[in-house]
């Protein structure tokens, strides 16, 4: 060992391990690089199909592009949903005026899946709720011709939630305007009407109204007042009215045969001879004034004895004397009258 001696590198070896070490080195950057590229295209990979996942794209289902046109969309934006019955089939893709007709709207409608889509079946737009963004449902037909990816749809759109309170309002306003129109002639008639004088005159009704009112008041206290002191009486001229409603229906009977007898009576004044008979009295009558008439002229033994004084005064002695003689008979009627009895 102590004769041994360790060799001293050579310029040649040195150069050699120089290279050596710098192509592992170069090997491990370009393994480094392939790794990154690698993890970067995946990432990317995964980034894209995320991407395309949130936006309902997927890239792994089969899926079609339909068409509908539209005059107004209300709002509705890519990436809105599409749906059938209610399921999510697929989403707006993009809108764009049609180049041929600048009025219509057309929109592409990404459908995933292969469910069967009728060839007249309609795309309808419309708000699933209150504050909900627009969507698209598609209502199937009953052709059994399919839709085929580039097909265009028949096209609805349901009125917006401003457009539908505007429908319900419309008859509403029309009618509050007539209402307005007739209170403002109703107003002008009330101003024409109701001048200075048609005021103080409603004024002074009004007073007189008020006047009336405290009357009534005044009234009734004195009729509250009446009832009260009258009480007694009122029980008793009830206690009387239900006695004889009572005798009423007890002698309804009589009563029946009463009204039977004046309805025979007035049968019986009606096959009467009533007017030759007023033609009698009338004739009667006329004599009697006749006769009344002689008697004031003094005519006959009554009109003597009414214009005569003479024969007055005789007759007044006569009815004196007769007025005596019958004192006389009451007193001492055995003067006058013989009773015997057998």
């Amino acid at each position: 060992m102590r004769g041994f001696r360790r060799k001293k590198p050579t310029a040649y070896s040195g150069n050699k391990v120089f290279f050596v070490s710098l192509h592992k080195l170069s090997l491990v950057k370009i393994r480094k690089e392939i790794k990154v590229g690698v993890v970067f295209v995946v990432a990317t990979a995964i980034l894209i199909w995320g991407l395309m996942f949130l936006k309902g794209l997927e890239l792994l289902k089969p899926s079609r592009t339909l068409y509908a046109v539209y005059d107004h969309v209300n709002g509705l934006v890519a990436a809105n949903q599409i749906s059938i019955k209610g399921v999510k089939v697929g989403q707006v893709r993009k809108l764009y005026f049609d180049p041929r007709d600048p009025r219509k709207i057309i929109v592409e409608l990404y459908i995933l899946g292969d469910y069967p889509i009728a060839k007249n079946s309609s795309a309808r737009i419309f708000n699933s709720s209150l504050l909900g963004s627009p969507e698209i449902e598609i209502i199937p037909g009953d052709s059994k011709v399919l839709a085929l990816n580039g097909d265009t749809l028949q096209s609805q759109t349901e009125a917006t939630l401003g457009q539908e309170v505007n429908r319900q309002l419309l008859p509403l306003k029309t009618k509050a305007e007539n209402l307005i129109g007739s209170i403002d002639s109703i107003a002008i008639i009330l101003q024409q009407v109701l001048n200075k004088n048609t005021r103080e005159n409603l004024v002074d009704a009004i007073e007189h109204v008020k006047q009336t009112l405290a009357n009534i008041a005044h009234t009734t206290q004195n009729l509250d007042t009446l009832m009260g002191s009258q009480r007694n009486n009122l029980a008793r001229i009830i206690s009387n009215v239900e006695s004889i409603s009572g005798n009423l229906k007890n002698n309804n009977e009589k009563i029946t045969n009463i009204l039977t007898n004046f309805s025979d009576l007035s049968d019986s004044l009606a096959k009467a001879r009533i007017p030759a008979t007023i033609a009698q009295v009338n004739n009667t009558i006329l004599d009697l004034d006749s006769i009344l008439r002689k008697i004031n002229k003094g005519e006959g033994s009554v009109g003597q004895l009414l214009t005569n004084d003479q024969l007055y005064k005789e007759v007044e002695k006569a009815a004196r004397d007769l007025n005596l003689l019958l004192e006389d008979i009451k007193k001492n009627p055995a003067k006058y009258v013989k009773v015997s009895v057998f």
